[in-house]
């Protein structure tokens, strides 16, 4: 893949799949863009968290 061909890609996920503006997903950092691509497969369910946890996971039992 090409760097248009990736740009052209990650400008479609931040505009079409994110419903953010042109200028939105332009500014965005890169980061921030894949983490929001990664969460909205997840939702989607085209992908699986690599770790599930719960509140009682993250929070001990007593507090």
């Amino acid at each position: 893949m090409s760097d248009e061909e990736l740009f052209i890609r990650l400008i479609y996920y931040g505009t079409v799949q994110l419903n953010r503006t042109e200028d939105e997903a332009w500014l965005m950092p890169i980061g921030y863009l894949l983490d929001l691509w990664e969460c909205h497969k997840q939702f989607l369910g085209l992908a699986k968290p690599k770790r599930e946890l719960t509140i009682d996971d993250l929070i001990p039992y007593g507090i």
